[in-house]
């Protein structure tokens, strides 16, 4: 082999390694990514279910004021 493939032969073994470095890597940050947002939901999922409760009874109950004056949000 002459020594012009011999060197292309090295660099391309040596991407070869770094981009399978960086893939498993990138693969290890999605999984780590993964497993937060997992524990993310399930701490925040109760706490959203709990304002959308009290939204919905803070509606209704706004729904049954007799003859409320409501002002358009924004104006004063």
């Amino acid at each position: 082999m002459s020594s012009p493939a011999v060197v292309w032969m090295i660099v391309g073994l040596l991407t070869l390694a770094v981009t399978l470095a960086m893939l498993i890597s990138l693969i290890r940050h999605l999984m780590v990514l993964g497993r937060a947002l997992g524990r993310f939901g399930d701490e925040v999922g109760p706490i959203a279910r709990e304002i959308t409760e009290e939204s919905d009874r803070a509606s209704s109950r706004a729904q049954r004021i007799p003859g409320g004056h409501r002002r358009p949000l924004g104006r004063r």
